[in-house]
C-alpha cells in the first residue's frame, strides 16, 4: 500500500494511504440503501422536453416529498419547508446521507436540500448493502489495487458526482453553500500530522471546489484544522460535543485564516459540526440514575440548551476587531452545523433537534427520518436564541445536579471516534470478503 509521505499529485488517481487498523468487525446487516426501502424509492421520468422528478417517500403513512420541474411553461418546483428554512431564516438544510445512484439526490435538491454530509458509517452502510458498487469494485481489484485504495476510489467517485449536482448552488451563493463533505480516515483521529497530510491528499484527489474535508475535533486534530485551513482547504470540523471544544475549533479556524497569508480569504470556508441528539442520549441516562423529580424533568433538554449556548458563542467569536480584520480580506464565518439531528428516543418529537435550532448563518444536516419529518410538519421560525436565559438555566441546573459537561463531551467524542473506526474496519472487512469470494485479491 502507498505510504502517505510518498504520495504525489500524479499518484492520487491510483493510490491511497493506508491507515487500516487490525481490529476485525462483524459486518452489520442493513436492509436498505440510503435509508429508503427500494419499493418507495424516487421515481424519475426524463424526456427531451420535460424534466419531471417525483420523490415518493413515506412518513407516518403519507407522501411528503413531491417535486416536479417542467421547462417552458413557467411552473416551478413545489415549495417545501426547506425552501422557507433557507429563504426566511437563513438556515441551510443539508442531507446527512449518500449512496448510489447519486442521482437520487436530485428530488431532494429540488425540495430544498442545499448540501450533503457523509461519514464512514454512511459509506459502510451504502457500500456493504448495495450492488451498485460491485462493477467498479471488481474492476479496481482486478487492476491490482488493494482493498483500502479501492474503498477510497469508490468514495471519491460518489463525492465527485455529488459535488457536480450541488455545483450550481455553490455558484449561486458565491461559495456560501452547496458543499459535499468527505471525512479523512477515522483511524487518524489521534494523529495530527497524518490528518494534515490525508486532508491535503483527499482534497487534491477529489478536486472539486465545493468539497469539504471533514476532520474530527479531537484534541490532536485541533492543530490539524488550523494547518489545513492555512493551506486554503475548506473544512467541515466534525464530532464537536462541548462548548469548550467548540471554542477551540473556532480559534483553529481563525488562526488558520490568519496564518494562510492569502490576500483573498473568500474561498476558504468551514462549518463546525456540533452534535446534538447524542448529548441527550448520554445525559438522559445520567439523569435517570439520579432519579429525582428535578433530574427526570430535565431529560431531553440538555442537547438543545447546550446548542443554544453554542450559538451565543458563535456570535461572540465572529465579531470584534480580530474578526473584522479578516472580513476585510473576504473571510466568511465558520457556520455552526447541527449534526446528529435524528431523535434517538421515540418518546420525543421527531423534529426535536431541528425545529428548536433554527437560526441565521447555520446549517442543519438531517438524515432521512429528521428530514422527512421536518418537510412533513416542521415549522419555520427563528428559535435558536428565542430564550437564551432558559437555555442558560437548564445548562446550569444540569451542572448543579452533577452533570460534568467536560465528561459528557469527552465520552461522546470517544464513542463517536470508536463508532466510525468500527464502521471503517467493518467495511474493509466486507470488501475483502467480497474480493475473496470472487477470488480476486487478498491483503
Amino acid at each position: 500500500m502507498a505510504s502517505i509521505s510518498k504520495l504525489s499529485a500524479s499518484a492520487f488517481a491510483n493510490s491511497a494511504p493506508s491507515f487500516r487498523g487490525s481490529s476485525q468487525q462483524q459486518q452489520q446487516q442493513q436492509p436498505m440503501c440510503c435509508g429508503v426501502d427500494p419499493r418507495k424509492r424516487i421515481e424519475k421520468s426524463i424526456s427531451s422536453s420535460k424534466l419531471s422528478v417525483r420523490a415518493a417517500r413515506r412518513i407516518a403513512g403519507s407522501l411528503v416529498v413531491r417535486c416536479s420541474q417542467v421547462d417552458g411553461n413557467g411552473s416551478s418546483v413545489k415549495r417545501t419547508t426547506l425552501h422557507d428554512l433557507y429563504e426566511k431564516e437563513g438556515q441551510s438544510p443539508w442531507y446527512d446521507n449518500l449512496c448510489r445512484p447519486v442521482t437520487d439526490l436530485i428530488p431532494l435538491i429540488e425540495s430544498g436540500v442545499r448540501g450533503v454530509t457523509s461519514n464512514p458509517a454512511i459509506f459502510q452502510k451504502a457500500i456493504s448493502t448495495s450492488s451498485a458498487y460491485n462493477d467498479q469494485f471488481k474492476a479496481l481489484v482486478q487492476s491490482g489495487l488493494d482493498i483500502e485504495t479501492s474503498y477510497w476510489e469508490l468514495v471519491v467517485k460518489d463525492i465527485q458526482d455529488a459535488c457536480k449536482l450541488f455545483e450550481s448552488i455553490y455558484d449561486d451563493t458565491d461559495g456560501g453553500d452547496g458543499y459535499v463533505s468527505v471525512e479523512v480516515s477515522p483511524l487518524l483521529a489521534e494523529d495530527t500530522e497524518n490528518t494534515i497530510e490525508s486532508a491535503k491528499w483527499l482534497h487534491q484527489w477529489v478536486n472539486r471546489r465545493n468539497v469539504y474535508i471533514k476532520i474530527p475535533a479531537t484534541a490532536p486534530c485541533i492543530p490539524s484544522i488550523k494547518e489545513v485551513i492555512a493551506n486554503g482547504i475548506s473544512v467541515n470540523v466534525t464530532l464537536i460535543f462541548s462548548l469548550a471544544r467548540y471554542e477551540a475549533v473556532i480559534d483553529a479556524y481563525l488562526d488558520g485564516l490568519e496564518a494562510s497569508g492569502l490576500s483573498d480569504l473568500s474561498r476558504v470556508t468551514s462549518v463546525a459540526s456540533f452534535f446534538v441528539s447524542r448529548v441527550d442520549s448520554l445525559v438522559d441516562k445520567m439523569l435517570e440514575k439520579f432519579g429525582t423529580p428535578e433530574a427526570l424533568n430535565l431529560r431531553g433538554k440538555a442537547a438543545n440548551a447546550q446548542a443554544a449556548l453554542a450559538f451565543q458563542l458563535y456570535q461572540k467569536k465572529f465579531s470584534g476587531p480580530r474578526w473584522e480584520a479578516l472580513v476585510k480580506k473576504g473571510a466568511k464565518k465558520q457556520r455552526l452545523l447541527w449534526a446528529s439531528t435524528s431523535v434517538k428516543n421515540p418518546a420525543y418529537p421527531d423534529t426535536l433537534y431541528v425545529a428548536p435550532l433554527v437560526g441565521p448563518d447555520t446549517v442543519s444536516t438531517m438524515p432521512d427520518q429528521a428530514l422527512l419529518a421536518f418537510i412533513d410538519h416542521g415549522t419555520v421560525s427563528r428559535t435558536i436564541d428565542a430564550n437564551v436565559s432558559e437555555a442558560e438555566g437548564i445548562y446550569n441546573a444540569l451542572e448543579k445536579l452533577g452533570i460534568d459537561w467536560g465528561y459528557v463531551g469527552s465520552q461522546l467524542e470517544l464513542e463517536g471516534v470508536d463508532s466510525f473506526k468500527k464502521s471503517f474496519d467493518s467495511l474493509l472487512d466486507s470488501l475483502q470478503e467480497k474480493a475473496n469470494s470472487l477470488k480476486l485479491v487478498s491483503l
